[in-house]
């Protein structure tokens, strides 16, 4: 959590943002991005991702350092994972690659979990969504689409979306986002 809070700190530093004004633009009060800062609290994946949006950034640089820009081989024990205390967890599948702003991950929303609704992302931001398993609600500016398995969408990342698992099983989905503009 130390690193993570000195890579939050120092992003938004070197953005000349205070406290307050990260805390503005991600919705996330002040005291928080203060304790998450100082590596006092655990920030949900929501959190994390207001954050993120805030700064311009994805979850994937905010908690890793980039890497080399030659072949780069993730091993699973490797991946970062993010668990949600609401019952979900994000798996990092791809490397953080200096002025790359890309993602790609894996994520398990548990039976009936609601992974919340996400900030939009910087203009031209594109999100590519395939379901492996389960049945997932994708609402997208409070237009709700149902995906089962073998399914998938492509959405524009700069406006809301969310994530929901109405069914009874576990839904696996994997997620790709590339954000628009900025330089990494």
């Amino acid at each position: 959590m130390a690193e993570l809070g000195a890579r939050i700190r120092a992003r938004r530093r070197a953005q000349g943002l205070g406290l307050e004004q990260l805390g503005e633009l991600s919705g996330v009060s002040r005291s928080m991005v203060s304790d998450v800062e100082r590596g006092l609290k655990t920030p949900t994946v929501l959190v994390l991702d207001r954050l993120a949006t805030a700064l311009g950034t994805s979850i994937a640089r905010l908690l890793d350092e980039p890497v080399g820009d030659a072949l780069v081989v993730l091993r699973g024990e490797r991946h970062r994972v993010v668990r949600d205390p609401a019952g979900w967890e994000r798996r990092i599948l791809s490397p953080v690659l200096p002025g790359v702003e890309f993602e790609f991950m894996r994520t398990t929303l548990g039976p009936g979990v609601d992974a919340g609704e996400f900030s939009p992302h910087r203009p031209g931001s594109r999100e590519y969504v395939a379901v492996e398993s389960g049945q997932l609600t994708l609402t997208i500016d409070g237009q709700a689409s149902t995906l089962g398995a073998g399914d998938s969408a492509y959405f524009p990342g700069d406006c809301r979306h969310g994530f929901a698992n109405g069914g009874a099983e576990d839904c696996v989905y994997y997620l790709v986002m590339a954000l628009g503009g900025g330089d990494g």
